[in-house]
């Protein structure tokens, strides 16, 4: 999927309108089925199926619906599961570029990405007792990058409790496993599944403490899917399994040098001490030419958690790279505006560039993690900050810098918050 891209100057970008808010629609019956059938092909070739729990419970609706976020494939799943049922989507305000029109008429409610948008409870709120839709939510907000569950937002059960509506939880198994986010959009050959269940009745959710509500939610989206993958012997023999790894893999355990992994083919290697892994065909890593300091891709990446961590406490945190800077402000387009510096440390972020016009700062309390993804919309790897007003969209120009960016925002957002790095914030 692309995205529609005009170069202009920084100063025609900020002069533009910001995003108008609009209360969302309620969805269209025929452009939801258009779109089940558009994005069914791709459940044919999984296999599909989808088991239900409790489901009498929920009633009829509408609902407020969790899924966790793992590959594109969620959407598809989602409009196959919900068929029949009015619901609106809440997605992120990028996907509305260029197709403003068309994605309000399926009822989305855009929002920006690990930014405050206060008015996103009332939209959904609206979509739930005005326009009788059901709520699709991400909580996760990112795609999972290692296969675990991915942070969701403290306190998720107040807005559960205020928008007084049965919870609905959709959990996918398969969708990570046939197109990891680090892999290129290279699909495997993998059978999709899901499971579909009632977590909390109207009733329940107005007798249930906030505390008790989160407990519930965080375990139903406590995931390890390379774990699920090796339970079930799932195997993977394409070729191109490794691709990309090197994105979470980032940092070598052997002489701990950064940006010199490699994922190609089926071996992980850094070209700097030669270290090389294999990844198996049941997700595991296998030491070629070394005794393997991990086998297990989520226990290395925690690793790589913990010496951020380490490094953010010490005050030897750094991130400093040259970048593609891209704005968006509207949904005409994503406007490419000029290169930069985004710099990170214990303060927050720092993005300067386009010659000196563009200064943004963002603080560590700004958000709980930060909006990172991989090959966006087939342009590149991006690491994207800023307000509702205006969003800044950076494409590092050197290392794979995205998933440690990412890592090391939601560990300074827990010290600016006083928590520990085992607490949950």
């Amino acid at each position: 999927m692309k995205i529609k891209t005009k170069t202009i100057s920084y100063d025609e970008a900020m002069s533009l309108p910001s995003w108008e808010h609009k209360q969302p629609k309620k969805p269209s019956k025929l452009l939801a089925t258009v779109a089940r059938i558009a994005l069914g092909g791709e459940l044919k070739q999984v296999d599909f199926s989808c088991e239900k729990i409790d489901m009498e419970r929920a009633g009829d609706g509408p609902w407020m619906i969790l899924m966790n976020h793992c590959s594109f494939t969620d959407l598809s799943i989602a409009f196959e599961v919900l068929k029949g049922r009015p619901f609106s989507i809440v997605c992120t305000s990028d996907a509305l570029v260029g197709k403003e029109g068309l994605m309000r008429s399926l009822g989305c409610i855009p929002t920006r990405k690990f930014v405050s948008d206060m008015s996103l409870i009332s939209d959904m709120d609206y979509a739930l007792t005005v326009n009788k839709a059901s709520v699709l939510m991400y909580p996760e907000a990112g795609y999972s990058l290692d296969g675990t569950g991915t942070r969701i937002p403290r306190r998720l059960g107040v807005l559960l409790k205020k928008l007084k509506h049965p919870v609905v939880m959709i959990t996918t198994f398969g969708a990570f496993t046939r197109d990891p986010l680090y892999n290129n959009l290279q699909k495997r050959d993998v059978k999709v599944t899901c499971q579909m269940k009632c977590l909390f009745t109207a009733e329940e959710l107005a007798n249930t403490k906030v505390r008790q509500i989160d407990e519930i939610v965080d375990k139903e989206f406590t995931l390890d899917y390379f774990k699920w993958q090796q339970d079930n012997k799932i195997e993977i023999d394409e070729p191109f399994r490794a691709d990309g790894l090197n994105r979470i893999l980032y940092k070598c355990p052997h002489c701990m040098t950064e940006g010199e992994t490699v994922g190609k083919g089926i071996t992980l290697k850094c070209n700097k001490c030669g270290a090389t892994y294999e990844l198996d065909t049941l997700g595991r890593l296998k030491g070629v030419n070394v005794e393997p300091k991990f086998t297990h891709i989520p226990d290395w990446f925690a690793w790589e958690r913990e010496l951020i961590k380490e490094a953010i406490e010490n005050g030897t945190y750094k991130l400093d790279v040259p970048c593609d800077i891209a704005i968006l402000k509207d949904s005409k387009a994503l406007y490419m505006v000029g290169t930069g510096r985004l710099q990170h440390d214990n303060n927050g972020f720092i993005l300067d560039g386009c010659d000196g016009k563009l200064h943004y700062e963002q603080s560590p309390a700004a958000s709980y993690s930060v909006n990172s993804d991989y090959f966006w919309y087939e342009i590149g790897d991006i690491v994207s900050i800023g307000t509702n007003d205006c969003l800044y969209y950076c494409f590092p120009k050197e290392g794979d810098i995205v998933a440690k960016t990412r890592l090391a925002a939601e560990e300074l957002y827990k010290l600016s918050k006083g928590k520990t790095s085992s607490e949950k914030d």
